[in-house]
This record gives structure tokens, C-alpha cells and sequence, in this order.
């Protein structure tokens, strides 16, 4: 009997034939072969084969990717395949071996990207997905709305203890609301994260008694499978209240076995995405990818940034913003993160695309590098934020707060130029 319950998955192809490609994918990954083997039977396709329901196709092309065989000229399309789940399970590496698996690999296919997946409800209720997400992380910071700002420890790597205490100590007493390890400072032997749990959570409490204003700190547990747990204790048994996972590094099956004992909010880092993402012609898209890792426990998301150094162009980083907040199941939201040249110029164009002020924006240069000093880096992109959601043009919003004494903004703007 066909099972009922469906996972259905959008692909972009390019193939010389596209309805025979499609149809390779779908048997590649599920009840077919090649050719026709023994015990192949009508009963097995019938509950088992993945379906090829649609295929649109959108004109001819030059093959975006090498392969074997060289043709001049392939048909682009995009395809839907819908996969039973009965293969699958509720598990996500099962899922993922299934949907984004052996089929990138196949001849007829000279471009394969998963651009979208439908999920049964079965299957989104068997993860718990975040365990605080936006409001528990606002509860935990003692932040309940606006937009919230952190940065990052740089220099990222090559601080010694007393270097890093420094660095901690201007950050935290700037009321910064987090700051976090960068994704490659680990545990190295000259700055262990020992070290840097004891060194930091002295800082923020001590700051905490100045400011009043508390802050998280994001610690990278990233490293051996064999010793997360042991890494995650060492930071909740000393009083942290926020861990760090490089999850593509690690892999979506590591953050579930994390979320499975985790105290705290994990701090969802995306290094190493790009690999399996920049190229349109191949790999699987953001909002593919973030579904599985909210499910898998992500509170936090990283979803680059507008204006960034990195790649993605705005309306593709606002279409993952947007896709974080979308509902999935009765998941807790997650908290989507910002990053990448963050600076007072960003979140106007940021509240503008997304609407919304439940969002981690990291500035590191643009905290850092403010010619005032950090807690002005960080005041101003708190005025910045405020101009963007009241719609008031930032010169405007400058000249009030230096008529009032805080020239922090207006610094802020001669010091990062617009579109930087």
C-alpha cells in the first residue's frame, strides 16, 4: 500500500533529458537501480519508489557543472520528487542521505539543487527544535524586545589570558547583550576554553555589577564528537548560559545529540554552509537547511547579514531571515543571527526588508573599531536600530543625540561609510 505520508522536495536540474533524469533521481534514491534487479517487485515500488509528481521546465542552458559526459547545450528544470517516508523515518541524517544523498552525483545531472522541502507533520513533531529560541533568550538576558547586539572576541585567534580578560572586560561593560567566540578559537592549547570560561564569566559578573545590564556569552564547544558533552558541562557547571556549535562542521546529527543534554541556549554558527550552498546550480538551499536545524535544536541561527562581506545578496539574506520566522510545526522560533560588516548602516535596510526586531545582530569592526570605543560602538547601533523601526533618516537621528550630548552615532557614521 503507498504510504500516505510524503516528503516533497523541489529540485533544480539540468539534464539533457530532464523527465529521464528525474526519473534516475527519484529511483537512485529510493526502491530503483540502474537496471532492474531480482526482487524489484511491484510491492516494493508501490511503497517504496519516490515519485516524480511535476516537472517545469525553463529553457536551454550551457551545463553548469562538469561531468563525464560534455554536452553543449542541457535543458534546465525544476523538478518535484516526493519521497515516502516510510524509507525514512523521523531521522534527519536518514532524511538527508535520501533527499540530498547520491543523487548530486549522478551523470545525467549537470546541475542538482534541493530548493525546497515539505515536511509531514509527523516528521516535524518527532524533534523537539529549540528550547528557548527568541523568548528564552530574551528571558535569559533580561532583554524582553528591540533588537538585541553582540559581537565577537577579536583578534579571533592569538590572545593570550590576559589579552582575551582585557578584550572581555571592555565588551561586557560596554552592556553589550552577547558576545561570542569567533567559530575558529576552539580549544587551543595557549587559550583553552577552561580558560576562557573562567576568565570570561569573572568579567560579565563583574561588569554586571556596574552596568546592571547582563550579558551572555556564546562559548564554541565545537571539536571531538567524544567530548562535547564533557565541553557543554564544563561551561554550564561553571555559570555560562550559552554554548557554540560550528553545525555544518559538526553535522545536523551533532546538534541533536546536543540538544538532547543541553542547559542553555546553542548558538547556531553556519561555518562551512557555503560549500554546500553558494553555487545556484548545486548543493541545498538556506531554507532547506535551516528547517532541519531548528528541528535539530538551533536557538540561535546564523542567516548572514545585509551589506555583507559576504556573498549572499540582500534579498537572498532577507529570504533567510524571513524563513527562520516562518512557523514549523509548534516549534519554538529560533533567534535569527546577523553578521558579516554589520554596521549603522544596516538596520535600516534590515527592518525594512524583514519587519522585525526579534533578531541577534553581530557587529565585531562595527562595535570595535568605533573611534569612541566599544560602548559607544554599541550605543550606536542601539540608536541606529531605533531610528530604522521609527523610520527616522540616521543623519536625523545623529544631530538629535549630539545635540543632547551623545555624539556616538554621529561618530559612528563618519567612521563607516554607507554601503562599506
Amino acid at each position: 500500500m503507498r504510504d500516505p505520508r510524503r516528503i516533497r522536495c523541489t529540485y533544480y536540474i539540468e539534464a539533457v533529458d530532464v523527465a529521464r533524469a528525474a526519473a534516475a533521481l527519484a529511483g537512485e534514491q529510493s526502491s530503483g537501480t540502474f537496471i532492474a534487479v531480482p526482487g524489484e517487485s511491484d510491492r516494493i515500488r508501490e511503497r517504496h519508489a519516490a515519485e516524480v509528481v511535476a516537472i517545469r521546465e525553463l529553457g536551454e542552458c550551457a551545463p553548469s557543472l562538469p561531468s563525464r559526459r560534455r554536452p553543449e547545450r542541457v535543458t534546465a528544470a525544476e523538478v518535484v520528487v516526493e519521497f515516502p517516508m516510510v524509507n525514512i523515518g523521523t531521522d534527519i541524517a536518514t532524511l538527508l542521505t535520501a533527499v540530498a544523498g547520491n543523487l548530486f552525483e549522478l551523470v545525467e545531472l549537470y546541475a542538482c539543487r534541493l530548493q525546497s522541502i515539505g515536511l509531514p507533520d509527523e516528521f516535524v513533531a518527532a524533534h523537539p527544535g529549540p528550547a528557548f529560541g527568541v523568548a528564552g533568550t530574551r528571558k535569559l538576558m533580561g532583554v524582553p524586545d528591540g533588537v538585541l547586539i553582540g559581537t565577537i572576541v577579536k583578534p579571533n585567534v592569538g590572545l593570550v589570558e590576559e589579552e582575551f580578560r582585557g578584550v572581555v572586560r571592555e565588551l561586557a561593560r560596554a552592556s553589550i547583550d552577547l558576545i561570542k567566540d569567533d567559530e575558529l578559537m576552539t580549544d587551543p592549547a595557549y587559550l583553552p576554553l577552561e580558560t576562557r570560561v573562567r576568565v570570561a564569566l569573572e568579567e560579565i559578573a563583574d561588569a554586571e555589577q556596574v552596568t546592571g545590564h547582563r550579558t551572555m556569552y556564546a562559548f564554541n564547544i565545537t571539536g571531538d564528537l567524544a567530548g562535547l558533552q564533557r565541553r557543554h558541562d564544563l561551561v554550564v557547571e561553571a555559570g555560562g548560559n550559552c554554548v557554540m556549535l560550528n553545525v555544518p562542521v559538526m553535522g545536523l546529527p551533532a546538534l541533536a545529540w546536543l540538544r538532547g543534554f543541553a542547559q542553555v541556549p546553542i548558538h547556531g554558527h553556519r561555518a562551512g554552509l557555503a560549500a554546500s550552498m553558494r553555487s545556484p546550480a548545486l548543493g541545498v538551499d538556506f531554507t532547506v537547511w535551516q528547517q532541519l536545524a531548528r528541528l535539530a535544536g538551533a536557538d540561535h541561527v546564523h542567516a548572514s547579514g545585509l551589506g555583507s562581506k559576504f556573498y549572499e545578496r540582500d534579498e537572498q539574506v532577507a529570504a533567510n531571515i524571513r524563513s527562520l520566522q516562518a512557523p514549523l510545526g509548534t516549534t519554538t522560533a529560533p533567534l535569527p543571527t546577523l553578521s558579516s560588516g554589520q554596521n549603522v548602516h544596516t538596520p535600516g535596510p534590515t527592518f525594512a526588508a524583514v519587519g522585525s526586531t526579534d533578531l541577534l545582530m553581530l557587529a565585531g569592526g562595527g562595535i570595535a573599531a568605533h573611534p569612541d570605543g566599544p560602548a559607544a560602538g554599541v550605543r550606536s547601533l542601539r540608536q541606529a536600530w531605533i531610528a530604522a523601526v521609527s523610520g527616522s533618516p540616521l543623519a536625523d537621528a545623529a544631530a538629535e543625540h549630539a545635540a543632547r550630548g551623545d555624539s556616538a552615532l554621529a561618530h559612528a557614521l563618519q567612521t563607516f561609510p554607507a554601503g562599506a
